[in-house]
């Protein structure tokens, strides 16, 4: 079984073993694939960001035949003094991919939070200018997490436009005082992804806003298996008027990255309607021995038949993103 490794410098092998050129041997469709646009890339990064070619290369050795791409968080904690910028210029360099390569990539925007209305003038832009397929937020901003009712108007807006939603992990550690010095993402980024996902039905924003299409990522950090003890927020004195948390929780969309050992895969199958369930890859920071022992994992999995697999891989993203259902 291949090593895991977490963030090494980017190797030689990255785009080696191309599986084939030939269109059909291309099915799946990624709904967690980075791009740093070169002027935000820098030596803290874990790995160097491939180009765009090795980017490819390294879809069609994964079978990948659309990779839906979003942006580090990264980016924006390192110029939090130019959100707007940053926000325009990952935009437009993600809408210049697509455009070269429609059948091929996909994208999530970035939207400057906590600048809600930065944010508002974003999604106009990126979705009716750039025509992006959807927005990318992170689990938490400025020490705000999603659902926090500052962002009640970005996500009134998000509802109106029937939008997809990708949310990932913001990069975080654990307060100083607890001395827990374990690598963040160990822990630190799914609890974050966790309390994104429990604020937003804290605060009413999943109930309020269900026409917004969610996808979390990493599946869905800890909802699946701590599922039945959020729900136990209702009625709770502390949380009055929270209602409906089960079928709310049950309407995400959860993709696959970094879930595929069978514990997390059991977990999630047990929650989730397989019709809800995404695949992605987490390309290309997560790449290499590591991915390849998630896909092995993954393709070796007993819990799903050959059409759930199939549904995981292609067919639930498609009734997302229809537009790629076409020549590939």
């Amino acid at each position: 079984m291949p090593t895991t490794s977490f963030g090494p410098k980017l190797d030689d092998n990255f785009g080696e073993s191309i599986v084939s050129s030939d269109a059909s041997q291309l099915w799946r469709i990624d709904v967690h694939h980075h791009v740093v646009p070169p002027q935000y890339a820098d030596q803290s990064m874990p790995i160097k960001p491939p180009d765009i070619d090795e980017q490819l290369q390294s879809m069609d050795r994964w079978h990948i035949q659309t990779a839906l791409t979003s942006l580090t968080p990264r980016v924006v904690l390192k110029n939090l003094h130019r959100l707007r910028q940053v926000a325009r210029d990952c935009n437009e360099f993600q809408a210049r991919m697509v455009r070269d390569r429609p059948a091929r990539l996909g994208s999530f925007a970035l939207l400057p939070l906590p600048e809600v209305d930065g944010a508002l003038e974003e999604i106009a832009y990126a979705l009716d200018v750039l025509r992006l397929d959807g927005v990318g937020l992170f689990s938490s901003v400025a020490d705000r997490y999603l659902g926090d009712p500052a962002f009640d108007p970005v996500f009134d807006e998000l509802h109106r436009r029937k939008a997809a939603v990708f949310i990932h992990p913001t990069h975080c550690e654990a307060p100083e005082r607890t001395r827990l010095s374990a690598p963040p993402f160990v822990v630190e980024y799914v609890f974050d992804t966790t309390r994104a996902v429990v604020n937003l039905i804290y605060s009413g924003t999943l109930q309020r806003c269900p026409d917004i299409r969610f996808i979390v990522a990493h599946g869905g950090g800890t909802v699946p298996f701590l599922a039945q003890r959020i729900a136990m927020m209702e009625g709770h004195r502390g949380a009055k008027g929270v209602t409906g948390v089960m079928p709310a929780l049950r309407s995400l969309y959860f993709e696959t990255a970094s879930t595929t050992s069978r514990f997390a895969l059991r977990s999630l199958q047990e929650f989730a309607d397989p019709a809800r369930i995404l695949w992605g890859s987490d390309l290309p920071f997560v790449y290499g021995a590591r991915l390849e022992e998630e896909v092995e994992h993954w393709e070796h999995y007993d819990g799903f038949d050959a059409d759930a697999r199939a549904a995981i891989e292609r067919e639930n993203a498609l009734v997302l993103f229809p537009r790629f259902g076409g020549e590939k």
